[in-house]
């Protein structure tokens, strides 16, 4: 007699695909050895777990970006970090070289 075939739910593995989950941590989810899951993605999917996973935790990514844009409103940290890394912002001073209007003043103090 043959093992029960184990059951893995295409949503929720795509869902912990989203989720960035590891395939341990998949295995771990559906209490499923790592061969297990790789057949389970090549008889669902027709591909291998890390083609699926590359293409489904894309929407992850996604729902991760939406959520840094809308938090940038509200955190000054976040609009900065977004302005860095997708403005080309840096921190840095403005050095001012413009000395035409420089005015010096000496001011001595003379014992009496």
């Amino acid at each position: 007699m043959a093992r029960p075939k184990k059951q893995i739910d295409k949503i929720q593995f795509e869902h912990l695909c989203g989720l960035q989950c590891t395939e341990e941590e998949i295995c771990y989810f559906f209490s499923v050895s790592d061969k297990t899951l790789i057949r389970w993605c090549k008889e669902t999917y027709g591909k291998s777990f890390s083609e699926v996973f590359k293409e489904k935790r894309a929407v992850g990514k996604i729902s991760l970006r939406r959520n840094q844009w809308k938090l940038s409103e509200k955190s000054a940290a976040m609009a900065i970090f977004l302005g860095k890394n997708y403005l080309g912002q840096t921190d840095g001073a403005v050095e001012d070289n413009d000395d035409r209007n420089l005015t010096i003043e000496i001011v001595t103090h003379e014992d009496k």
